[in-house]
C-alpha cells in the first residue's frame, strides 16, 4: 500500500473517531442529569427569575419524577438566599397550590426527609465556615476578605444563616444544593462571578462538566439563550448565536382611542415586560409612541424564531392584552422586516446591554 493511500486511510480513520466519540458525548450528556436532577434544576431557575407561569408544571413534573416534597421546599427556602425572599415566597405559595390540587386528585406524593427548623450549634459562624471551607476546598479566614471586612454582618448572614442554618439540614446533599445555586444563578443576569464561583464548589461536590452542558440546554430552555451562553461560556462551551435563520422582525403600527390611552400604555407595559422577562424567544417587544401624536403607537417586536413568535402568541399575558385592549384600538397593521445585516444585529443588543 503506497504512502498516499495510507493517508487517506489514516484520515478516514481520524474521522470515523471523531464522530463515534461526538455521538458518545452525546450520548452521555443526555444521561448526566436525571429526570430529578433536571426538574431541580428547572424548578430553581424558573424561581430565580420569577416565572410562575410555568412553575405549576414543573412543579407537577418533578413530582412525578420522583422528587419528595421536602427536597423541593428545601431548595426553595434555600434559594431566598440567592434571588429574594419574594420569589421564593411566591414559588413555595405555587407549590403549596399544586400539591393541595394532586392530593384532591388523589395523589400521593412523597413527604421525605423531615426538616430541620432549629439549629443546635452554639457557634453557628464556626459551623458554616467549616462547611464553606468543606465546600469550597480552600481555608476560610475570619471575617471574609474584602466584602467581610467592609460589611461584617453580611459576612455573618453568610456563615450562620446560609452555611449554617440552611445547609445543616440533610433533606438535600451539598451537591444537589449545589445544583439548585448553579441553576438559579446561571438563570440570572448580573451574577456571573458569584455563578463561576459555585460551578468550582458544584465541581468540588461531585457536579460533572457533563451535568453542567446538560444544565446548558435546560436553562437556554427556561431563561432564554443568552443566559445560557453565559453558563457555556463560564464552563468552557462555545456559545450558540442568539437568533435562528427564521428570527422574527415586526413593526406593529397601532392607534389607540384618545380616551383610551392610559390606559392601554398601562397594559402594554405590563404585558411588553412580562414577555421579555418570561419567554426565551423573545429578544424584545419595544413600545413607542410618537411625541406629536400620542395615540400612534409603534412597537418594535424581534423573536429568535417563528415557533417563539407562536408560543408568544399563546401565553396568559399576550392573551390578556389582547382581551383587555380589543375594544380601544381604531387601527392595527402588522408590518413584517428583514434586517440589512443580519450580523450586526447582535452587536446592537450587546452595546445596550
Amino acid at each position: 500500500m503506497d504512502r498516499k493511500s495510507i493517508l487517506k486511510m489514516l484520515l478516514l480513520f481520524l474521522v470515523l473517531f471523531s464522530i463515534t466519540m461526538n455521538a458518545q458525548t452525546k450520548i452521555e450528556d443526555n444521561n448526566a442529569l436525571d429526570a430529578r436532577q433536571q426538574n431541580m434544576a428547572a424548578i430553581s431557575a424558573l424561581t430565580a427569575i420569577g416565572n410562575t407561569v410555568d412553575l405549576k408544571t414543573v412543579f407537577n413534573s418533578g413530582l412525578d419524577s420522583g422528587l419528595t416534597i421536602n427536597e423541593i421546599k428545601e431548595a426553595l427556602i434555600q434559594l431566598y438566599a440567592y434571588c429574594g425572599f419574594p420569589r421564593s415566597l411566591n414559588a413555595l405559595g405555587i407549590f403549596k397550590t399544586v400539591i393541595e390540587e394532586r392530593s384532591a386528585k388523589g395523589i400521593k406524593d412523597i413527604q421525605g426527609k423531615s426538616i430541620v427548623v432549629e439549629n443546635p450549634a452554639k457557634d453557628k459562624y464556626e459551623q458554616g465556615r467549616k462547611v464553606l471551607e468543606e465546600l469550597t476546598k480552600t481555608p476560610q479566614p475570619k471575617p471574609a476578605p474584602g466584602f467581610g471586612e467592609f460589611a461584617p454582618r453580611i459576612d455573618a448572614f453568610l456563615k450562620e444563616h446560609l452555611f449554617a442554618d440552611i445547609f445543616i439540614n440533610d433533606v438535600l446533599s451539598y451537591s444537589q444544593r449545589e445544583l439548585v445555586t448553579i441553576s438559579a444563578l446561571a438563570a440570572m443576569p448580573g451574577v456571573g462571578a458569584q455563578l463561576k464561583s459555585h460551578i468550582g464548589i458544584g465541581k468540588n461536590t461531585g457536579i460533572t462538566d457533563a451535568q453542567l452542558r446538560v444544565l446548558c440546554n435546560i436553562i437556554e430552555k427556561y431563561a432564554g439563550r443568552t443566559q445560557a451562553n453565559i453558563l457555556r461560556s463560564s464552563i468552557g462551551e462555545p456559545e450558540l448565536t442568539v437568533t435562528a435563520p427564521d428570527m422574527m422582525v415586526r413593526i406593529s403600527e397601532i392607534e389607540i382611542l384618545p380616551e383610551f390611552i392610559e390606559q392601554y400604555n398601562a397594559i402594554l407595559e405590563e404585558e411588553s415586560t412580562a414577555s421579555v422577562v418570561l419567554e426565551s424567544g423573545v429578544i424584545a417587544i419595544y413600545p413607542m409612541f410618537q411625541k406629536e401624536n400620542p395615540s400612534q403607537i409603534r412597537i418594535v417586536e424581534i423573536y429568535s424564531d417563528k415557533k417563539a413568535y407562536e408560543t408568544h402568541l399563546q401565553t396568559p399575558h399576550f392573551k390578556k392584552y389582547k382581551e383587555t385592549t380589543l375594544k380601544m384600538v381604531k387601527f392595527l397593521k402588522l408590518v413584517d422586516m428583514d434586517a440589512l445585516d443580519n450580523a450586526i444585529m447582535p452587536q446592537v443588543f450587546k452595546k445596550i446591554k
